[in-house]
């Protein structure tokens, strides 16, 4: 059986990168954008990531241009710009497709364990998966979802939190 930790993918510094090394860990799994409505949870995102990293969360990036090219920058001027803007830390990854005949095995696998309200594709830029620290998707946030208001979905997954 397929789990989370047998798929890999390229960092947006270009190395491979296995989510294997993430074992252990629970994961917020997110497409993102620079040009989005939507792109003002980047400092969410890095605000959860640096609260709860310690306690055992790792966000994980993935730019898409899919939806109304609003990531139309390469590698360099996506890492450049999450970190001019919003100091991003947390994993980022090589622009990707989510949907299509060119989604990324990573994510078809994502939309396949937890479809969407309307259907298993992504609808638009900061869709968000959280795994648990086994590796089990858990739950799929719409765009809309704030990563503040993930924050305590995502506490009752840490293992610092457990009983």
């Amino acid at each position: 059986m397929t789990g989370i930790y047998d798929f890999s993918a390229r960092t947006i510094d270009g190395k491979e990168q296995s989510l294997g090394d993430y074992r252990g860990r629970v994961l917020l799994v997110v497409n993102t954008a620079s040009k989005c409505g939507f792109t003002p949870q980047y400092a969410g995102l890095e605000k959860l990531y640096r609260e709860l990293g310690p306690k055992g969360l790792t966000v994980l990036g993935f730019p898409c241009d899919q939806f109304m090219h609003q990531e139309p920058g390469d590698e360099t001027d996506i890492k450049n710009f999450c970190s001019a803007k919003y100091d991003v830390t947390f994993p980022m990854f090589a622009k990707i497709e989510v949907n299509g005949p060119k989604a990324h095995p990573l994510w078809a696998f994502l939309k396949h364990e937890k479809g969407g309200l309307l259907g298993g594709g992504i609808k638009w830029n900061f869709t968000k998966f959280l795994v648990s620290a086994d590796g089990k998707v858990v739950e799929r946030f719409a765009p809309t979802t704030t990563p503040e208001a993930l924050a305590p979905a995502v506490e009752k997954l840490l293992p610092a939190a457990a009983p």
